[in-house]
């Protein structure tokens, strides 16, 4: 009998090297270049697919992918028809959402959505530009962008609906948003038929769960310390970021030592204070996954 497999597609372009990273920290080694379609993957019943993010939710509807991260904007381009499982707060850069803005030159007139009756509009996302449009009631022509959509205004187009994540590169090109479109994170989408597929939807339900470990775990640290027995209560009053640490008795007599999982941001403030209340052989370490 074969090994079932099952078939999911990663977003190559700006989403590659996060997305492979938190596969890396949920415990799934995926080599080869970004370029290649079909990348190694350290376990036999994955199959890996590379393709671009805008196509992934379309060939997850149509069933050759069995299941996909790309964006949920991609999603709602593509009107596609998939079983979203779950979305992730990462994106390229940061965490914050990518977001579809209308834009236009920062001396432009045009200050809200209806002053775009009758002008033209230029993106890549056009059935989520026309949908918006169509939901306000406002006429315009909205033409498909190859690319460099910013340099078009005011030239070519009267706006602009561009994706963006700080906003730093529209100010740059002295550009102004006007109203936000859509906000996205990436999402795991499934197809209707694999997820129905009880072997299928195990396997996805674990990959799940170990992307979801990882990213619990992205902001955290672990912190573990020997203290005197006697200062613990103390310590435990004093520093309230101290949740429910796990407390063990030392061979040592009257001495404890004290575990927790904390906010990597708060470590450097916490640990001069650990010190002065009599912890020693504090030691903070990384954390791959965290699972509630």
């Amino acid at each position: 009998m074969s090994q079932q497999t099952l078939t999911l597609g990663l977003p190559s372009g700006s989403l590659y090297e996060p997305t492979i990273a938190l596969f890396a920290k949920a415990g799934f080694s995926i080599s080869g270049s970004k370029r290649s379609y079909r990348p190694a993957v350290d376990d036999p019943e994955l199959e890996i697919r590379l393709l671009r993010a805008q196509e992934i939710s379309r060939y997850v509807e149509h069933g050759f992918l069995d299941c996909g991260i790309t964006g949920k904007d991609w999603v709602a381009e593509n009107d596609s028809q998939v079983e979203t499982l779950a979305q992730f707060n990462y994106s390229r850069g940061t965490s914050n959402p990518a977001r579809w803005v209308l834009v236009v030159p920062e001396d432009s007139p045009i200050r809200s959505v209806a002053d775009l009756e009758g002008k033209r509009v230029a993106t890549e996302a056009v059935g989520l530009t026309k949908r918006f449009f169509a939901q306000h009631g406002v006429n315009v022509e909205v033409e498909f962008s190859w690319g460099a959509t910013e340099v078009k205004v005011p030239d070519l187009v009267d706006a602009i609906v561009d994706i963006t994540e700080t906003g730093s590169s529209l100010r740059a090109n002295k550009l102004r948003i006007v109203e936000t479109l859509l906000e996205s994170y990436p999402v795991l989408v499934a197809n209707h038929a694999a997820a129905a597929d009880a072997w299928k939807r195990e396997k996805m339900e674990t990959i799940l769960l170990l992307l979801r470990g990882a990213l619990a775990a992205r902001d955290l640290v672990g912190l573990k310390m020997n203290l005197p027995a006697a200062a613990l209560k103390n310590l435990l009053e004093a520093l309230p970021a101290l949740r429910n640490p796990t407390v063990s008795p030392l061979a040592q007599e009257n001495w404890v030592a004290v575990e927790t999982v904390i906010n990597e941001k708060t470590v450097r403030e916490i640990i001069p204070k650990l010190k002065s209340l009599g912890a020693e052989g504090i030691i903070e370490y990384p954390l791959n996954k965290v699972v509630y």
